[in-house]
């Protein structure tokens, strides 16, 4: 009988499909490493991401609400988790690898800036002149560079490939990936719906008919109207997609969102007090860079100073960004000793 490892890489031979991402099949990582006894190589993945720093600052992140006052808004950790779980649950039914999927789902927010998209958007300002800055192409940043002080996670190259492809042009190479990319906008679309009726941005008895009759009234029936598609569609396909006409409603959805929420003036009021906070931090760094941690003043020597400064700022969570700001260019009171 083999270790509890190659115990485990059998079972996935004989219970995961042929196309999933087989744990013996992995491309490894950057630097290589002695196997573990216990841990296939994702599980590993998963227990890095968890145990990182950039994975605990999540819970004080912006995921669209800048700093709302209630305890019942999302923030980036509890999306993050909503995806993992929506995630998982289509990799089990596919019989794709979950904990692959798991690994992916829990790291590919980690290059969210502070103040959500809206901080996102001035540090791509910042550095246009430097290939600008992309909340996905941060996270890999994360992982394979700043986590443990400069050295990386050493993540897995599926793990880093769906981090990197959840968004944008470039589609992830494995099913898992494609599926946490799905995930990701069927987490957040349906969640922000909730925050933006909670927050009065959205008149939920006004929200339109060809939603709510083709997925459901309710946040949990839309994500299940979703889910149970999607792997109904993927496993007749071969590939994970959703049916054209759930494809098409739930592009209408987002186009609503975007439309009625995230560009809502209501939902982006205090984004003028974000570019000032985020420009005014990166100025001061700019001009006393020695104020930097030493880990970015390392990072500023390789990579430049620019690039240095966005890591570290970026890396802040919504109260630490604040907290600096006001140490650095709000006067204290005065008190006679």
């Amino acid at each position: 009988m083999g270790n509890p490892r190659e115990m485990r890489e059998a079972l996935e031979g004989q219970m995961l499909s042929p196309q999933a991402s087989h744990s013996v099949r992995s491309k490894g990582r950057q630097r290589s490493e002695s196997e573990c006894d216990i841990r296939t190589c994702y599980q590993r993945d998963i227990d890095r991401i968890m145990y990182c720093n950039t994975f605990r600052r999540l819970k004080d992140k912006t995921q669209v609400f800048l700093r709302p006052a209630g305890d019942h808004y999302r923030t980036r950790l509890t999306h993050t988790l909503e995806v993992s779980r929506i995630s998982r649950t289509v990799a089990r039914a596919l019989l794709l690898n979950e904990d692959l999927t798991e690994a992916i789902a829990l790291a590919h927010d980690f290059g969210h800036t502070p103040f959500g998209h809206a901080g996102e958007r001035v540090l791509d300002e910042i550095l246009s002149d430097e290939g600008g800055f992309k909340h996905n192409e941060q996270s890999l940043r994360i992982v394979e560079r700043i986590e443990r002080s400069g050295s990386g996670l050493n993540l897995t190259y599926e793990t880093k490939d769906g981090i990197m492809c959840h968004t944008g042009d470039k589609i992830p190479e494995t099913p898992e990936g494609n599926v946490v990319r799905i995930a990701d906008r069927i987490a957040y679309v349906n969640h922000d719906l909730d925050d933006a009726i909670r927050a009065g941005i959205v008149d939920g008895a006004k929200i339109p008919d060809e939603f709510l009759s083709t997925l459901g009234t309710k946040h949990a029936e839309r994500v299940n109207t979703i889910v149970l598609d999607m792997i109904e569609e993927s496993g007749r396909r071969g590939e994970i997609a959703l049916s054209p006409e759930i494809a098409e409603t739930f592009d209408r959805f987002r186009t609503y969102m975007y439309e009625n929420v995230y560009m809502n003036m209501k939902a982006k009021s205090e984004e003028s007090k974000v570019d000032g906070i985020i420009n005014e931090l990166f100025e001061f760094y700019y001009k006393t860079p020695d104020e930097l941690p030493e880990d970015f003043r390392q990072f500023a020597t390789q990579d430049g100073l620019k690039r240095a400064i966005s890591d570290y700022i970026s890396g802040m969570t919504d109260k630490y960004a604040v907290y600096v700001y006001e140490k650095l260019f709000i006067p204290e009171a005065w008190q006679i000793r």
